[in-house]
């Protein structure tokens, strides 16, 4: 896929340069990434430019994700030194929590600036995610208004606004962004699969193929609930799996419409919690 897509168009290299220019103006960095694949999801580029900065992670979309993976994955970020949390996208997150979170994290920068006798003013945080991680969802929650357009694809957000979270808190929304390159093919798909690259610019049967390479580990009896399948269909090859589905689910040999299902019960939870990544993957690509 990494190959064979361009997945990093003009608009986003000018999101990278706005991040770039506009980090001095804020005291921490609020990185979004996926649950369901939050080790594949992190931008290496805000890394990069954020250059030291207070870092707070959150998981988005927790709700769609293995609940003790999500656990097993905020262990594995704070032992690596970051503060993380995770969010569900139906929760109703205030803007009180989160400016709570964000004092807790820049608990020594309030009391040097007290020490100092330096009024404290509102504390000032950069919101920064792949596309569709969730992040236009999570503003409009804490800044209680429609104030971030919300979609249900990459790309939603065009610019950059600052939205006011609480009197003590104000969030720079930016536009959802990628990297130039992928580390390999299996963060590609799994990237594709969350919905963060345009279903326009890749073949969904790939996809749904890598898809049910690890489903029918991971959630084999809801792959035969939701499919109509028997433990005998699982001896299939992916490619024998994918055209069974397609024929079980009435779509006869249409099996990019069935691709094209498989990938959206996925990301509706239609198959159960699922989690992308696991730990082991860390070593695999580090």
């Amino acid at each position: 896929m990494s190959s064979r897509i361009q997945w990093f168009p003009g608009h986003m290299a000018k999101a990278i340069r706005q991040f770039e220019e506009n980090i001095h103006l804020v005291d921490i960095v609020l990185e979004l990434v996926d649950a369901r694949c939050p080790y594949s999801s992190i931008n290496p580029e805000v890394k990069r430019i954020s250059n030291g900065k207070p870092h707070l992670m959150i998981l988005t979309k927790a709700d769609l994700a293995d609940k003790q993976q999500t656990e097993n994955w905020i262990k594995f970020f704070k032992e690596q030194g970051n503060y993380a949390i995770s969010v569900d996208s139906k929760q109703n997150t205030t803007g009180n929590y989160l400016t709570k979170i964000v004092k807790h994290v820049l608990a020594d920068k309030i009391e040097a600036n007290k020490a100092k006798g330096m009024k404290n003013d509102s504390l000032r945080a950069i919101c920064v995610g792949v596309p569709n991680v969730g992040k236009s969802t999570l503003l409009n929650q804490v800044v209680k208004k429609r104030a971030a357009q919300v979609g249900n694809r990459p790309g939603v957000t065009k610019g950059q606004q600052w939205l006011r979270s609480s009197k003590d808190l104000e969030l720079l929304d930016t536009p959802g962004i990628l990297w130039p390159k992928f580390q390999n093919e299996t963060i590609a798909n799994k990237l594709a699969l969350s919905g963060a690259i345009k279903d326009s610019i890749y073949h969904s049967d790939d996809v749904a193929l890598f898809a049910l390479s690890i489903f029918r580990n991971n959630c084999r009896e809801s792959l035969i609930t939701r499919y109509k399948l028997n433990d005998q269909d699982f001896e299939l090859s992916d490619v024998d799996l994918l055209l069974k589905i397609t024929d079980k689910i009435g779509m006869r040999d249409d099996y990019e419409r069935a691709s094209n299902r498989i990938i959206l019960d996925f990301r509706r939870g239609k198959l159960g919690r699922i989690t992308l990544d696991d730990l082991s993957d860390v070593d695999d690509n580090e």
